[in-house]
């Protein structure tokens, strides 16, 4: 894979229209946005490239409404107010009022956990529908960083810890967005792995190693969805700050070829240079020092410090992604939505995003002859838990609680989403009798579970953008496990976490489920799930360990106390954090390690069993595995079966998946091939991609580390 360089020819792009008139309107949308910026006054121009965070604007103009973003159009081009919201889950809607209704898609690591692509498409239909029928034309989706860091706090929004499932999962999650023309961005560019000191973190990293995990997921995901912007991120990476970061961008924007503009994270550009660096748009410029994209980037234009050659480079591309979407086609017109139709969509995600984690005895699914279900904490009589911060969706009729102390003040506080799994487990429960135990006191809840005929124990851990977790459940919860488990074995744990969590009861319970953040009909879900209307079909899309003395970095860097702050003069001085495990993130790094993880990347149960069978592999341009999948149990089912390879001296590393759906007895044969850019290696001496040769090992199983079948191949 040879290096390439595809720059931007704004001259080419630009041709006529500034002198008489073109014999055709132009066409395509690098055409269309050179012949509007050709018109643009440097007002004009400089008017698109700074952006509003409606919140703390004052004077608000007649456009504006309260809302993530906020740019105003140029009408006489028929360039339209840039009306932007939060975020990859849903339209969020915090802070405007009980009725602002929204529908909560289950959480991004939830959407990894399907392994579908089409599921993710959908979602991102919906949601970018309702993006439209709220009246925005660009949503801040696509979040894509790659779990590095299990205690992140907004690991819930992201997509997993490999990047070929992050950047497929996230490039059909944008595609569909941008199926309702408008804009998708992808964020965060990149390695924000973690949300302590984020504003002052400096992310150190082999450049060759960030190619081939991080930037590996968003290139994937830019080509497969096409996003409109790349949204910048925090942190610095390899000293210098990613909204300015000459070796970052022109990754982007010149080896990748990509045509589309970079705004800022709100709050984070430092300097009008940053244009320079490739930087097209600043964000949310109320929570900059000083709007650095207004008069300071005008002077330096007036003294020659920033030609003007790179204005208009940037306001084409902004024009370009609004064109290429269709924004300038077809205004957004609020009205006409409907949560409830929508919410189907939510609820099939999060049907097909829970894990069956461990099921003895076959506890699951259960019978309807239980005549006593106690069901135990989690709030389950309310709603299902959601994940904080700027992705918060808050559908009508949800329950706010008061965040703990460690979280940020601005986060809108702790939402439980109006899906009551109590509910939904009633009415799914025949003539059975179902109370509910809150579970504060542990041994009073263990005395009433020893009198149940079965158990289900919700567990949930709220994660929240601006801080981070640990991996230990709050609240005493897993003392509270650990007594109910003991008292009645047939107990069932429901887990609604950000991201992975310590299981030290793990052998008390019969069975346990990982729900996520199951979104708006995510009770429902549940429910259908515990009872056998749905097959669990979801698999880990990150790693859960045994304990934090296996991660990369055992004790998390910086101060998870300190005070949040955009000025990096306060809160807390900058410190670096060292990826020294490179590309072997999650799995790889357990097998790197030779440790076991709790749960593999992968890992997933059903009710019916699946064997595997008949490997064949064959190279040339790439690997190809054959092999059958057989349904050898009594229920229909879904199996996620993943090939992984390795070449000499390197770990394994997931290289294809699929979902297939089998009858009982029924079996497929199927066919996977590698996709090269996960083979392959970047040699950061020669900057360009090496592609694969010589002999790769290849495993064909359900999980990493779990090979039922083993081969290898040649790749000349």
């Amino acid at each position: 894979m040879p290096r390439t360089r595809h720059a931007v020819s704004l001259a080419a792009l630009a041709v006529a229209l500034t002198t008489g008139h073109a014999a055709a309107a132009p066409t395509t949308p690098e055409a269309r946005a050179a012949a509007l910026v050709a018109r643009m006054t440097t007002d004009e121009k400089i008017a698109l490239v700074h952006g509003h965070f409606p919140m703390f604007t004052k004077g608000k103009p007649a456009g504006m409404t309260l809302h993530a973003g906020y740019i105003p159009g140029i009408p006489r081009l028929g360039i339209p107010d840039l009306q932007e919201s939060d975020a990859s889950l849903g339209v969020a809607n915090a802070g405007r009022g009980p009725t602002d209704d929204a529908t909560s898609l289950p959480s991004g690591l939830a959407l990894a956990a399907t392994f579908d692509p089409e599921i993710a498409y959908a979602g991102g239909a919906m949601i970018g529908k309702e993006a439209r029928q709220k009246g925005y034309n660009i949503l801040l989706a696509g979040g894509v960083n790659l779990v590095r860091e299990p205690r992140n706090g907004r690991n819930f929004e992201y997509l997993g810890e490999d990047p070929l499932l992050a950047g497929t999962q996230a490039g059909a999650s944008i595609k569909g967005i941008q199926s309702n023309h408008i804009v998708s961005t992808i964020k965060h560019y990149a390695l924000n792995a973690q949300e302590t000191g984020r504003h002052v973190a400096n992310a150190v990293i082999d450049p060759a190693a960030l190619q081939e995990s991080d930037l590996l997921a968003f290139h994937i995901a830019i080509e497969a969805g096409r996003p409109g912007s790349v949204m910048c991120a925090y942190n610095k990476v390899n000293g210098l700050y990613a909204c300015e970061n000459g070796p970052l961008f022109d990754i982007l924007k010149k080896d990748w070829g990509y045509k589309g503009w970079v705004m800022s994270d709100w709050g984070a550009v430092h300097s009008a240079e940053a244009a320079l660096t490739g930087l097209d748009q600043e964000s949310g410029q109320e929570l900059d020092k000083q709007a650095y994209f207004d008069a300071p980037l005008k002077a330096d234009l007036a003294s020659g410090k920033i030609p003007m050659a790179k204005l208009d480079e940037m306001v084409t591309r902004i024009v370009y992604g609004l064109a290429a979407n269709g924004v300038l086609d077809h205004p957004v017109a609020a009205g006409g939505l409907d949560t409830a139709a929508e919410g189907v969509v939510a609820q099939r995600a999060a049907e097909s995003a829970i894990v069956l984690l461990k099921n003895t005895g076959d506890v699951l699914p259960l019978a309807k002859s239980a005549r006593n279900i106690l069901v135990v904490g989690g709030h389950a009589d309310i709603g299902v838990l959601s994940g904080g911060g700027s992705s918060q969706v808050v559908p009508v009729g949800s329950t706010k609680f008061k965040p703990p102390s460690w979280a940020p003040s601005w986060g809108g506080g702790m939402i439980y989403q109006p899906s009551s799994p109590l509910a939904a487990i009633r009415a799914l429960a025949g003539g059975a009798t179902v109370t509910y135990d809150a579970g504060t006191d542990p041994a009073a809840t263990a005395a009433a579970a020893a009198k149940a005929d079965l158990v289900i124990v919700f567990a949930a851990q709220w994660a929240t953008e601006g801080s981070d977790v640990s991996l230990t459940l709050p609240d005493g919860q897993d003392a509270l496990i650990t007594a109910v488990a003991t008292a009645n074995p047939k107990t069932v744990v429901v887990l609604e976490t950000g991201g992975p969590v310590l299981t030290p009861w793990i052998d008390k319970p019969a069975a346990v489920l990982e729900a996520w953040y199951p979104g708006s009909r995510g009770g429902e879900a549940i429910a259908r799930v515990l009872f056998g209307e749905v097959n669990p079909s979801g698999r880990l899309p990150v790693s859960f360990p045994t304990s934090e003395a296996q991660l990369p970095r055992p004790k998390l860097d910086g101060d998870p106390t300190a005070p949040e702050s955009l000025d990096p003069t306060k809160g807390q001085p900058p410190f670096d954090v060292h990826y020294t495990e490179g590309a072997e993130v999650g799995y790889r790094w357990y097998e790197k390690t030779a440790a076991k993880p709790q749960f593999s990347f992968g890992y997933g149960l059903s009710y019916t069993r699946f064997s595997y069978s008949g490997l064949k592999v064959s190279g040339g341009k790439t690997l190809r595995a054959t092999f059958t999948v057989t349904n050898s149990g009594k229920r229909a089912g879904i199996e996620t079966p993943q090939v992984y390879a390795a070449g000499e001296g390197r770990t394994l590393r997931l290289v294809g998946f699929t979902r297939v759906a089998l009858k009982p007895g029924e079996r497929r044969t199927i066919t996977i091939e590698a996709d090269p850019r996960v083979l392959a290696t970047f040699d950061g001496a020669a900057h360009r991609w090496r592609p694969a040769k010589g002999r790769y090992a290849v495993t064909v199983g359900p999980a990493a580390g779990q090979a039922v079948l083993t081969g290898a191949g040649v790749l000349p």
